[in-house]
């Protein structure tokens, strides 16, 4: 399959770097929403991460015709029935700050220690192909919900993010390894192997 370029649906610069950097070596170029001149409105009302990415991806490939990746990730709280989950980006609305929202889930795992802190980030990626097929893949960071705030690197929840194996939180990795170590990096590198398939097919 003639695969020479994809459009990436996000406008977070962020991801865009991610995806370029461990795509790099698939020559394949990777191309933003506003790149491919497209608005993307698709309203992500799936009830897991794969169907949000899903709907992101085949809508913005029905409007263009060529191959199209999206993400969905989230953070799921095993004490708080798997919380916020795929409303990770909404808890608390939109434009609470994550300050408040970190603060939040650390107030509601007040009394529990450990293990009774389990957490994990999830990232399902989505591949719409203009004949129809989806293909998704799916990558996870396990971890803990920490006590407090810590690092500078990182966004979202990453600075409550205790990683026991590595004894620090997800905000002080280096970008390097937290690419290596991320469920977004996971889930990227499951789904170069899927599109080094397809550049294969006759």
């Amino acid at each position: 399959m003639k695969l020479d370029r994809i459009i990436f649906a996000t406008g977070n610069e962020g991801k865009l770097k991610e995806i370029r950097m461990i795509l790099q070596d698939l020559g394949v170029e990777v191309i933003s929403l506003k790149e491919a001149g497209v608005e993307a409105g698709a309203e992500e009302n799936g009830t897991t991460f794969e169907e949000n990415a899903r709907i992101k991806a085949q809508a913005v490939m029905e409007q263009t015709g060529e191959v199209v990746l999206a993400d969905d990730s989230g953070l799921e709280v095993d004490a708080l029935n798997k919380e916020p989950g795929i409303h990770s980006a909404r808890y608390m609305g939109y434009d609470t700050s994550y300050h408040i929202k970190n603060q939040n889930l650390i107030d509601r795992l007040a009394g529990k220690k450990g293990a009774e802190r389990s957490a994990r980030f999830v990232c399902a990626i989505a591949a719409a192909l203009p004949d129809g097929r989806v293909i998704t893949t799916r990558g996870t960071m396990e971890g803990e919900i920490g006590y407090e705030e810590r690092g500078d690197n990182g966004f979202g929840y990453d600075p409550i993010f205790y990683l026991p194996e590595h004894g620090c939180y997800s905000g002080e990795l280096l970008l390097e390894v937290k690419n290596q170590l991320s469920h977004r990096g996971k889930a990227l590198r499951l789904m170069k192997e899927e599109l080094r398939k397809l550049k294969e097919e006759p």
